[in-house]
């Protein structure tokens, strides 16, 4: 097991969110992540005026891994703009899951959960997969 350390990852998504672009809900969110090979990458949400093609924090994080030569999430801080935890939505559990699979960690109010708990009953590549072979 890594020994993560929370509060640094916090404060590094905390630097992600002073960066988000929201002029219109106003709600700025910043995520940062400890890759498997002991990178950092963050995220901030980047909305646009026509509110379905918005950016979540964590799309941008997903984005950076890759561009940074990929990898497998470890651990992820997301936060609001008073740095407090703060729940992905849906698709972006599914972007965590994705990038980091059932053990990755995600510090919520109360406390850090594997995604197992976060989206329990994940689809993933494996479902493709049996569909496919079929």
């Amino acid at each position: 097991m890594v020994d993560i350390d929370w509060d640094w990852l916090q404060e590094r998504a905390v630097e992600a969110m002073r960066h988000a672009y929201a002029p219109y809900s106003k709600f700025r969110v910043g995520v940062a992540a400890l890759v498997d090979d002991g990178r950092t990458v963050t995220g901030c949400n980047v909305e646009n005026a026509a509110y379905g093609v918005a950016l979540c924090a964590e799309c941008g994080l997903v984005s950076q891994l890759h561009l940074t030569g990929g990898g497998t999430l470890v651990a992820v801080s997301c936060v609001d703009a008073e740095g407090s935890s703060l729940m992905p939505c849906g698709r972006c559990r599914q972007l965590l899951w994705e990038n980091g699979g059932p053990e990755c960690l995600l510090m919520t109010a109360s406390g850090p959960r594997p995604m197992t708990e976060i989206l329990p009953d994940a689809f993933d590549a494996g479902d493709i997969a049996h569909i496919v072979r079929k």
